[in-house]
């Protein structure tokens, strides 16, 4: 099909707007040339977001393009290590098929840490000859982030096998280096390791640019990095892209990268440094096969209103128009459920802690962070019991291993501000096991019993009443329609909230609460995990350094 567009033309490489006309046939621009009239709309190029996890938004990749082409995205850097962790090579290659289907450019890494670390249980463990099947025959462009940093400075054989294939096929490696400097970060960055988008500091995150990374600022549903960072592409321009990471249905719905480079614009930084961070940038340090607005390169187009506002009028991948305002044009897809669940239902009693002192250690949670504190709590005993305390907002935190027939691992946490209920999830990076907190045993052991029965979800209750989303596809997806998914979700955070959280993303945040790989403190199947010490410690040891 042979058409043309004529709008205002924003060409980013030559960091100029002209009025002209971009003439399409199939797949590709044949041509771009000016025109001497009045342009109502101005043309620029899809939006790609440099780092995501698909798995994140609940929804199966194509279900995911559906909302994100509403917003102008016509491309994501995607790591599939969420339902790698769940279902191998089974899961990443159900992530790659579907998003086959659809016309929206996927482009998927192989995941480097699978499992991330070797104190929890995971569904399945990804390989070296795994990755170099993924690089050869699925053509995936880049090592997916390389969480063990410590491993890497320690010289870990299984993590350094893996960066070497990377290197040897001439493959990108994404970095995950949270509050990583100085010698350390130095001796990381030496195995060839490309980016970063854990970084939380301006300071930390001009050491880094200095010494050549690539920085991805961040803004997701938990970790929001947005304006601490975003001063930095001031300086460095050419060296930083914008990523979500993890971007729930709701904050989907809502908007995705535009959102990014409104906001950048609003706050007075330049709009062609804002622009490239989210095309040129990522296109080319990914190598990726996305258009830039130049004669022969993939029609990938978005039609906005003006940049200040940055409304999307339509978007364009491959030539095809994929939404108009305010209708996505690519179909809904189904597909055939495949999952990983073997645990037995849980009995209250197994959640009792038995009190071995007055002081517990602990984790402190704090909203729109992956970050925790290690803390020393007063404990709150009954019988020789350690029970929640609802009034210092001490709760119990539980992870379940769903993978295999074993005991609960149990904590507490401060910061989620429950005063009555549980919540519970089957998202719990990066193993995802059964996680759940709440405020009394009964509460929490009918939400996990209540996940095992769907086989996967997220879910709030209390007193057996319960509010839930089914995610049938590896208990993190759901290939139900989005926007549907996004409406629910949204209830369910303002029901978590009516029960006294005031966390912006409860779900979100406790899914980060098994996340080995981020300081400071967390909790896995096999128990609270110390990040600094990179060891399992018991919550009766009151030492804090």
């Amino acid at each position: 099909m042979r058409y043309s567009i004529e709008a205002n033309i924003v060409d980013v490489i030559n960091r100029k707007i002209f009025p002209g006309e971009v003439q399409i046939n199939g797949k590709r621009i044949v041509k771009v040339t000016s025109v001497h009239k009045n342009c109502k709309y101005f043309l620029i190029p899809g939006l790609i977001d440099a780092h995501i996890h698909i798995e994140s938004s609940m929804l199966i990749p194509s279900e995911f393009a559906r909302l994100a082409v509403m917003h102008g995205t016509i491309a994501t850097v995607s790591d599939p290590h969420e339902i790698a962790n769940v279902l191998g090579i089974e899961g990443i290659k159900f992530m790659h098929n579907n998003g086959q289907k659809i016309p929206f450019k996927f482009y998927f890494g192989a995941p480097s840490c699978v499992p991330a670390t070797n104190f929890e249980t995971s569904g399945s463990r990804i390989d070296t000859q795994q990755i170099k099947d993924l690089f050869l025959n699925y053509k995936f462009k880049f090592l997916a982030e390389v969480m063990n940093f410590p491993g890497v400075i320690n010289n870990d054989k299984n993590v350094i096998d893996k960066i070497e294939l990377a290197k040897k096929l001439n493959r990108q490696i994404d970095g995950h280096a949270p509050g990583l400097t100085g010698a350390n970060l130095q001796k990381y960055l030496s195995y060839g390791i490309t980016t970063d988008h854990e970084t939380q500091t301006i300071d930390e995150g001009r050491e880094k640019l200095k010494l050549g990374l690539k920085l991805l600022i961040r803004e997701g549903s938990a970790a929001k990095n947005f304006d601490e960072l975003i001063p930095l592409i001031k300086e460095f321009p050419e060296r930083i892209m914008m990523c979500t990471d993890d971007l729930h249905p709701d904050d989907l719905i809502d908007g995705h990268i535009n959102r990014l480079i409104k906001r950048g614009i609003d706050a007075g930084y330049d709009f062609f440094d804002m622009l490239r961070s989210a095309t040129l940038n990522p296109l080319q340090h990914y190598n990726l096969e996305t258009g830039i607005l130049r004669e022969n390169d993939p029609a990938d187009l978005v039609l906005i209103d003006n940049p200040k506002s940055f409304k999307v009028i339509s978007t364009f991948v491959d030539g095809e128009k994929v939404f108009e305002n305010p209708k996505t044009k690519i179909d809904h897809i189904k597909e055939h459920p495949i999952n990983n669940f073997s645990c037995d239902r849980i009995k209250q009693g197994q959640l009792k802690i038995t009190a071995k002192s007055n002081k517990i250690t602990g984790i402190e949670a704090f909203d729109g962070q992956l970050f925790t504190k290690k803390r020393i709590f007063d404990a709150r005993i009954k019988n020789g019991e350690v029970l929640s305390d609802i009034e210092k907002d001490i709760l119990k935190i539980v992870v379940y291993n769903r993978y295999n027939k074993t005991n609960p691992s149990v904590a507490f946490i401060k910061g989620l501000g429950l005063k009555n209920g549980a919540i519970a999830s089957t998202i719990a990076h990066d193993s995802h096991n059964i996680i759940a907190a709440g405020v009394n045993d009964e509460d929490i052991a009918n939400a996990i019993n209540r996940l095992i029965e769907l086989k996967g979800g997220i879910l709030v209750t209390e007193n057996e009443k319960y509010d839930e989303i089914q995610l049938e596809i590896a208990g993190l997806l759901t290939q139900n329609d989005g926007k549907e998914i996004a409406s629910k979700y949204k209830k369910l955070n303002q029901l978590v909230r009516s029960m006294g959280s005031t966390l912006n993303a409860p779900f979100m945040t406790i899914s980060f609460m098994a996340l080995l790989v981020i300081p400071e403190i967390k909790l896995s199947d096999m128990g609270l995990f110390d990040v600094r010490k990179f060891k399992i410690i018991d919550m009766f040891d009151k030492e804090i350094n």
